[in-house]
């Protein structure tokens, strides 16, 4: 899922409360600030696991569900893995959701983690082309134009150094697992 509108409109299909609802809630500073969290990184938490939830559930349980089981998919060993990338949970998430939206290789995932990594090791910027097509909500865009480097968003990381503010979409299990495992190397760039 690529934005909380899309997360909040599937959500106000199936269960009693709307999309409103929910998008409200995925949007106040109020309602996230228990967690941890802020607009831009709650879509850390909403993780693809399968979740039994009632139809009736009010915006703020069924989030409690998804923090409940991101609370419990963080176990003190992964922490202990991102700890030693010198970056937090919430950033693995996003890094993590760069490379879904990179390469849906498998094999290819632990290197570009590593590409990754190592930019932000070295203060380079991410040049990551999935954050300028979510700064510019152009999910289908095909080739991305120096015009489209221009856009003034702090999801654009050829403008920006270091991560953007949150996940770009919600990341696989898989890919946040090829984070923290990511190999050790020097490369900073991938074709």
């Amino acid at each position: 899922i690529r934005t909380k509108e899309t997360l909040a409109s599937r959500i106000g299909a199936v269960f009693e409360c709307d999309s409103t609802q929910m998008i409200h809630f995925l949007n106040s500073t109020d309602s996230l600030r228990q967690y941890g969290l802020d607009s831009n990184t709650v879509m850390a938490v909403a993780m693809p696991f399968t979740y039994t939830i009632k139809w009736n559930t009010t915006p703020a349980a069924v989030f409690e569900q998804f923090y409940t089981a991101y609370k419990t998919f963080w176990t003190p060993e992964r922490k202990l893995k991102a700890d030693s990338l010198g970056i937090t949970p919430l950033e693995v998430s996003t890094v993590a959701s760069i490379i879904d939206e990179e390469t849906n290789s498998k094999t290819d995932k632990p290197n570009v983690a590593s590409v990754y990594l190592n930019r932000i090791k070295k203060g380079m910027p991410l040049q990551a082309d999935p954050t300028l097509k979510y700064a510019l909500r152009s999910f289908g865009l095909k080739r991305v134009l120096n015009v489209h480097k221009e856009v003034v968003s702090p999801y654009n990381t050829y403008t920006n150094k270091g991560l953007p503010p949150g996940p770009i979409c919600t990341p696989q299990l898989e890919t946040i697992d090829a984070v923290l495992d990511s190999p050790k190397t020097d490369y900073l760039y991938f074709v």
